[in-house]
């Protein structure tokens, strides 16, 4: 099974800070896999996931982007509601 992202937070005003793939980069696979993996940084203000992949850096990047796109729209959504 492949490791799971780790989140590191702090307090503050993050929410109002959009997500944004910070690096992508090849590293030696996790212990009991094989193939190429990834390990990811994502910030969002002071906040952090860091997290791997399987996968070619170009298919790994591409997938990141969507998935910070959808984490930047889950997030703007819960802001507007918060602002009604």
């Amino acid at each position: 099974m492949a490791p799971m992202p780790s989140f590191r937070s702090s307090s503050g005003h993050a929410a109002e800070t959009p997500f944004c793939l910070e690096s992508v980069d090849e590293v030696a696979a996790p212990e009991g896999q094989d193939g190429v993996w990834q390990r990811y940084v994502i910030t969002q203000g002071a906040n952090t996931i860091v997290g791997m992949r399987a996968g070619i850096h170009s298919e790994v990047s591409a997938l990141l982007a969507q998935y910070v796109e959808r984490l930047n729209l889950r997030f703007s959504k819960q802001q507007s509601k918060a602002k009604r």
